[in-house]
């Protein structure tokens, strides 16, 4: 994506449409299109076409981007579950980890950074009916991976709102979600950690529509990028309106929603009913 935007950038500088871009290295304009937003991988040659034909003639500055391609080509380390993940999935954990701000709503259950192994597992074998023993520990091992992120040496800001019915709805048994619960409010705690519950006293609110997650990047390059899984695919919005939409909808959201000392006090109660 970091690459894509690059090039996007230089295009646009030269005023050079994406149908002549393509020409130039015997592709279509909606491969262009698909190179700038970064969804596919990137061939040497074509990059160094499209350097040259935007007049990036410096060789420091071609080969910071020459590198940059040979990065984007190389499999991240989840490649290895791919096997057990619907197709649109990698390029989210991708983004996920090169988030420095990820923001999100969920209703249906604890999103899956916040998710214990015990609840994890009971979420994914509900969700993998029929699938082997072998598959389902896979993708459980991939969640317990992506979590490592939120307590590394450069991990992101995590601003999640969760609907109460997300901590009410069982997963598992109810020693299952005693430690659930207990896991939320002691996580809720981390600095880079900001957790509030959208109780079910407030009533209508702004996420009427459904799980989001907002992820931000470090490169001022890059834009936000709204994720929204559904059954069977996702969308990933990075359109400036439909960003500021979704920013829209979360900032409402929080501002209805008790703070984070608040929600921890609502998260024990809920241990204490459990």
């Amino acid at each position: 994506m970091l690459l894509g935007s690059q090039l996007r950038r230089l295009r646009e500088a030269r005023g050079i449409t994406r149908e002549a871009a393509g020409y130039s290295i015997r592709a279509s304009e909606s491969k262009i299109s698909r190179m700038e937003l970064g969804r596919v991988s990137f061939k040497t040659r074509d990059v160094e076409d499209l350097l040259t034909l935007y007049g990036i003639t410096d060789e420091a500055e071609r080969n910071s981007l020459l590198s940059l391609a040979r990065e984007a080509n190389v499999a991240g380390w989840w490649h290895s579950y791919s096997d057990v993940l619907p197709s649109w999935f990698p390029t989210y954990v991708g983004l996920e980890g090169a988030a420095s701000l990820i923001r999100a709503y969920e209703v249906q259950f604890v999103h899956g950074l916040l998710q214990t192994e015990a609840y994890a597992r009971a979420v994914v074998e509900r969700g993998m009916k029929g699938a082997s023993r072998s598959d389902i520990e896979k993708r459980v091992a991939l969640r317990l991976e992506r979590q490592k992120y939120l307590v590394s040496e450069n991990a992101p800001e995590f601003h999640i709102v969760l609907d109460e019915a997300a901590l009410r709805r069982p997963y598992g048994d109810r020693e299952v979600m005693r430690g659930q619960l207990q896991h939320l409010i002691e996580i809720s705690e981390q600095p880079n950690v900001r957790l509030q519950v959208m109780p079910f006293s407030f009533g209508g609110h702004s996420g009427e529509s459904g799980a989001f997650t907002i992820l931000s990047f470090p490169e001022s390059d890059l834009s936000d990028v709204v994720y929204l899984e559904q059954l069977t695919s996702a969308l990933y919005l990075d359109k400036h309106e439909d960003v500021a939409q979704y920013e829209k909808a979360l900032k409402e959201l929080q501002q209805d929603s008790p703070g984070p000392d608040e929600s921890r006090d609502l998260l024990r109660g809920l241990l204490q009913l459990s």
